[in-house]
């Protein structure tokens, strides 16, 4: 256990590497109660929502998420969300380090908008099913026929005769499930899918396998990928800026970077040795630094050490043998095809 953004959590159950091949193979359960929460509702929530985030919030239908940035004016971005909507209310989804920073920011605009914004994080529990037998650990459990449910949608429903915010996302790779019910039911509906999953091998899984898994999936990460020194046109998540549509947050900043052009590429890495490149080690080329890693370990699934790195634009193509060093020592490396990992099917 840690303390992670003021929350204690677990890093592991039992093995890293056994609770990731679990979520790659049978199914993982993980606790993910330190994510932020957060409710709007009112004439003037999706009006809010499409100021404070990149993405294009007016065309969101009910059951629809997606996922967004926050950017401040200079568009380095403040957070990387998901938004959903339904019916009678938006909910958004924060990182856990960024929950009381984004809660201020919003307060910052609400004003402006006949909108109620209320913070759920403390209020509820979320934890999410992720594997290629998620939908086999919770289908019997919901009222809704899941495999139905699109990814990136969600659906008002109840979890053992709870109520339950249900969506199809998740940030490892695989098909999965996030589940949002009231704090005093979590325990609750935890150990009962840790029981009734037991047939399906499902495996309570901690922050260590998520960071793994989510590496393999190319996901860029809060504080490594993303910071407010770095724009979401850098970090190659264009598909998530509406430059287009409406006005946001940043967007004038934003226009400016692309007029000027993208300064940086974020490339996968694959080491040749058994060392794992960390945060900070200098990338090289020819002899020459062309940019650091911001995240890196071994891959249980590829058994290879693995890293992410932002470079100069242009300067290191797919297939590309590359140098990491590492505590002084350069070893060799291959840059190739985001993600590493692709699930089949």
């Amino acid at each position: 256990m840690i303390d992670f953004a003021g929350w204690e959590m677990p890093v592991q159950y039992a093995s890293i590497i056994d609770e990731h091949q679990a979520v790659r193979r049978t199914a993982g359960l993980f606790d993910i109660a330190h994510m932020g929460r957060i409710k709007f509702s009112g004439d003037g929530a999706c009006g809010l929502l499409d100021l404070l985030l990149t993405n294009d919030v007016t065309k969101l239908q009910p059951g629809d998420i997606r996922y967004s940035l926050v950017v401040n004016e200079s568009g380095g971005v403040l957070d990387d969300v998901l938004v959903y909507r339904f019916d009678a209310f938006y909910y958004l989804v924060v990182n856990a380090s960024n929950r009381l920073k984004i809660v201020d920011w919003i307060a910052r605009y609400q004003g402006r908008f006949p909108a109620h914004v209320e913070d759920q994080t403390l209020a509820t529990f979320m934890l999410a099913v992720q594997g290629p037998r998620a939908l086999d650990v919770l289908h019997a459990h919901v009222d809704v026929e899941l495999s139905n449910l699109k990814y990136y949608s969600g659906v008002e429903a109840m979890v053992f005769g709870r109520p339950a915010l249900v969506s199809r996302t998740g940030y490892t790779g695989e098909d999965g499930f996030e589940l949002v019910v009231a704090a005093s039911d979590g325990p609750d509906v935890w150990h009962r899918l840790m029981a009734d999953g037991k047939e399906m091998k499902l495996a309570a899984c901690g922050l260590g396998a998520r960071d793994t898994l989510r590496l393999e999936a190319a996901m860029a990460l809060y504080g490594h990928e993303l910071s407010e020194s770095i724009d979401p046109l850098t970090a190659g998540l264009s598909f998530a800026v509406k430059l287009k549509a409406g006005d946001f947050i940043g967007k004038s900043a934003l226009l400016a970077i692309q007029v000027a052009g993208i300064k940086k590429d974020r490339i996968g890495l694959e080491l040749a040795s058994k060392r794992i490149a960390r945060e900070g080690s200098a990338v090289l080329c020819d002899g020459r630094e062309i940019g650091q890693v911001t995240s890196g370990t071994f891959s249980p699934t590829l058994q290879k050490p693995i890293a992410m790195a932002y470079v100069d634009k242009g300067a290191a193509a797919v297939g590309q043998a590359v140098e990491i060093d590492i505590r002084g020592k350069r070893e060799p490396a291959n840059v190739v095809k985001l993600p590493f990992y692709h699930r089949k099917g």
